[in-house]
């Protein structure tokens, strides 16, 4: 069979926000073909399919504040609870 999945990953060294960066990447059986990153803000193709996907995508501008505020909901949010717990 064949896998596609997504993964959202918060890299960090602070509970910061300007030490946080947000990365969605999107994957066809284990290889990651486009990727949004939150220092670019913009999508970034890996191949032939991943790179059109990226300029579709990059296009949207409603689209693509929405991919950066991710930074913030989603990365800041979930951080300062697991920095609470420690």
């Amino acid at each position: 069979g064949f896998l596609e999945y997504s993964m959202d990953r918060c890299v960090f060294t602070s509970p910061d926000l300007k030490d946080i960066e947000y990365y969605s990447s999107y994957n066809y059986n284990k290889i990651k073909y486009v990727e949004f990153s939150s220092s670019l803000g913009k999508f970034v193709g890996y191949n032939e399919v991943g790179v059109k996907q990226a300029e579709a995508w990059n296009k949207d501008q409603g689209q693509l504040a929405v991919w950066r505020a991710q930074k913030e909901t989603y990365c800041q949010h979930n951080i300062g609870m697991q920095y609470s717990y420690i």
